[in-house]
């Protein structure tokens, strides 16, 4: 199943080029299900793939001017803070196992559970009109929402922490909507904030004492930022719009294959 990973890594790395944000959403059950990496290990793997990738996008829309660095300062210093508070202090209090409505699950598969409920929350961000997160269609939105874009990022940086996830489906409309960005630009500051998320949350992990294997992080990070070269690419020629409906249903399928599998597993267990 190894070798499935690496393929998959390649295409993540074409739609987070393509459309700013999703594409990492794979990245967590690709390092569970393929590379069978213990699910909160997964999280910080995950950290690491998807903010590396997300630095080389961010860095070719810095160099075209697409990045507003106004909204990574009011959207990226709460989101930073959330993930690393997350990182440090609530997701190492979440006991082994616990009970929910009077049935025991553990750690795992909560984080799962959790993920499972953002993709299909992603998916319906990408499957939904897309008139719901053009500019145009925000007139009363011009001016810049700070106490908004800021409860976004808590929100965001609080998601990536616990899931290891980048959260551009999330960011990018936030962007577009509440700080009246174009679209190429919020997608190039979404790739920015994923980066400098990813980083610290990452960072904190090494800082608490985690040892990853590098040599699996840096070869599927390889593939992924060579999927994400093509996504840059492509996106030339290519409307990411256009493709982000049919991702949005090969995600609702993923979310639902993880729930059912996890509900499985956990009544195999028990």
């Amino acid at each position: 199943m190894e070798y499935f990973a690496y393929p998959a890594a390649i295409i993540m790395g074409i739609l987070l080029g393509l459309i700013g944000g999703g594409g990492s959403i794979l990245t967590l059950p690709l390092l569970v299900y393929l590379l069978h990496i213990p699910t909160t290990e997964a999280t910080t793997y995950s950290l690491f793939i998807v903010g590396l990738t997300a630095f080389f996008g961010a860095s070719y829309y810095v160099k075209n001017n697409f990045v507003c660095w106004k909204t990574m300062l009011f959207f990226g210093v709460p989101s930073l803070s959330a993930t690393y508070f997350t990182r440090a202090k609530i997701l190492p209090s979440f006991p082994n196992t616990f009970s929910i409505f009077g049935s025991e699950i553990s750690k795992d598969l909560f984080i799962m559970i959790l993920f499972a409920v953002l993709m299909l929350a992603a998916s319906y961000s990408m499957i939904r009109p897309l008139k719901v997160i053009r500019q145009g269609d925000y007139p009363e939105t011009k001016r810049y929402r700070y106490v908004l874009i800021l409860l976004g990022g808590l929100m965001v940086g609080t998601i990536v922490g616990m899931l290891g996830a980048g959260g551009g489906f999330l960011i990018i409309p936030t962007l577009v909507i509440l700080a009246n960005l174009p679209m190429k630009k919020a997608i190039g500051t979404s790739l920015g904030l994923i980066f400098i998320n990813c980083t610290i949350g990452f960072g904190g992990d090494l800082f608490h004492s985690v040892h990853p294997d590098w040599i699996l992080l840096l070869r599927f990070s390889a593939f992924s930022i060579v999927g994400m070269a093509i996504g840059l690419w492509l996106s030339r020629y290519i409307s990411g719009n256009k493709l982000k409906p049919a991702f949005g249903w090969f995600i609702l399928i993923i979310g639902i294959f993880i729930l059912v599998k996890e509900y499985l597993i956990h009544h195999q267990h028990s």
